[in-house]
């Protein structure tokens, strides 16, 4: 730690370990380059004063009512602050026009994709991607078979997590394709830095992520069926009791549509209406925040409470654009995430500009004896789940509960695949209880959208902490916390 004297104890007993990348210190203790700033700046503050800041933020997060729901632990109450360490993650100009470029090239194969398996099915026919692969994933939508939604678009938004390794480069992790959730904290987190730390921000010629709402709101317009010269859009929620309620209010009130639920909508003629004190109002495009099973009982769930009857009737009939649409799932199912950059390949003719993390599929018998016999060494996810449920880190657990693992794939090999321990990437994070910074490990929610004849990746994203030490899942779920994200401009 040899570039800034004067020290405070904030860093004073930071401990490095070189099993990982530390984005902020270099392996020899040596504060990196895009951070010395910043460092400077921590480490001229007096304890009692950084201590204020970080109060200040956690009442702030309190006040706006940053938060999210956890539906299985009841015994400390379903509504929780989402935790904002004070200390932000830099990413150069350089680095971020790669990863963009790479998410880019990953949406348009994947729109692509998902276009062929639910019309020609080319894909499929070529053996590039098994066809028992695709229509044994519960999230493909026989509803959506014959199909093409306006532009050919099902993925309008985007969340594709990302992870950087102890080698320095970055991985995709897993695709969320379905109703990614995430954004509503990045620009709070920016927010609260601009407002906590105001001269470091404005000093860092960090760029903008303010205009996320903006784009969204053009990505929505310019997917609204034909004929709609000034398109109504509204942002469908379940209500106030889902785990992203807080987002889905925010990115409303930030875009100026409305938030609805279900009951505020009905379908009439193939046509769906909004309720108003004025009267029915037609809408165009529903920004939906409901999954596929619950979206429509006429069509899925039929116990459904939270769907509106014949929504998806009505835009097959090209009377409404839903975002994203039915069936988009299959994509981001982690056994189809493995052909990701044969995808890439078979539509693109590219080669992908991002890497995947290598991955066993445990439905391949050679995969699977493979994770069985280092099921110790790897990390074996659910397919279909996320937020972090249902992973199994083979390191941390004890002979029986591997034993017990072993039996739970064997009873359903489709459910699983198993991925190699990844070094995720540590950064500097303030732990209140030791009362100073300590590495944890991070990953990364990028934020993308694709339109008609648009494209737009948010220049920041979503870096989710674990705070618990040696955790690798960073989950808000699981305990997660959150970090703004600076993508540096151009260096002249």
């Amino acid at each position: 730690m040899n570039n800034v004297p004067n020290l405070t104890t904030l860093f004073d007993n930071y401990p490095q370990n070189r099993d990982f990348l530390d984005e902020v210190f270099d392996h020899d203790g040596s504060v990196r380059r895009h951070y010395r700033g910043i460092y400077e700046h921590f480490s001229r503050l007096p304890l009692s004063d950084f201590r204020d800041l970080y109060d200040y933020a956690k009442k702030s997060s309190f006040d706006q009512g940053i938060t999210f729901n956890v539906y299985s632990d009841s015994s400390q109450g379903v509504e929780r602050i989402f935790p904002f360490d004070l200390l932000p993650r830099i990413i150069s100009a350089q680095e971020w026009k790669t990863m963009e470029n790479g998410l880019i090239q990953r949406n348009r194969a994947l729109n692509m994709f998902l276009t062929d398996i639910y019309n020609e099915k080319k894909i499929l026919k070529d053996q590039v991607v098994p066809k028992e692969l695709i229509f044994s994933c519960k999230n493909y939508c026989k509803a959506m078979m014959g199909f093409k939604p306006y532009g050919g678009i099902y993925v309008h938004i985007s969340g594709t997590d990302v992870i950087r390794h102890k080698d320095g480069d970055f991985y995709v992790l897993e695709d969320n394709l379905r109703c990614p959730s995430g954004v509503s904290y990045v620009l709070s987190n920016r927010m609260a830095t601009k407002r906590i730390l105001p001269k470091l921000f404005f000093n860092s010629q960090v760029q903008p992520v303010v205009n996320y709402p903006e784009a969204l709101l053009d990505v929505l317009k310019s997917v609204s069926p034909p004929g709609a010269d000034q398109p109504v859009c509204v942002l469908l929620t379940p209500g106030v009791f889902n785990s992203a309620y807080y987002e889905h209010s925010f990115l409303a009130l930030q875009m100026g549509v409305q938030l609805v639920e279900p009951q505020d909508l009905y379908v009439d003629n193939n046509f769906v209406y909004m309720k108003t004190m004025h009267g029915p109002k037609k809408v165009d495009v529903v920004y939906r925040r409901i999954d596929d099973d619950f979206i429509d009982p006429l069509v899925f769930r039929s116990d459904s409470v939270l769907g509106v009857p014949g929504i998806v009737h009505a835009f097959r009939e090209g009377n409404v654009t839903l975002a994203n649409a039915p069936g988009t799932g299959v994509a981001d199912d982690k056994a189809v995430y493995t052909y990701v950059p044969d995808i890439i390949r078979y539509y693109l003719s590219e080669e992908p500009l991002l890497k995947n993390v290598h991955t066993y599929r445990c439905e391949k018998d050679d995969d699977f004896q493979y994770v069985l016999e280092h099921l110790q060494e790897l990390v074996v996810k659910p397919v279909d789940e996320s937020g972090g449920y249902g992973v199994f880190i083979g390191n941390r657990a004890s002979r029986q509960e591997l034993a017990n693992f072993k039996e739970v794939l064997k009873s359903n090999r489709r459910k699983y695949i198993g991925q190699p321990t990844m070094a995720l990437s540590v950064h500097t994070t303030y732990i209140e209880d030791e009362q100073q910074f300590e590495p944890r490990h991070i990953d990364l929610r990028t934020f993308a959208l694709t339109g008609h004849e648009m494209e737009y990746v948010c220049q920041g994203g979503l870096t989710r902490v674990a705070l618990r030490r040696g955790n690798l899942v960073v989950n808000s779920s699981q305990g997660g916390g959150s970090k703004d994200t600076w993508v540096l401009q151009e260096e002249e």
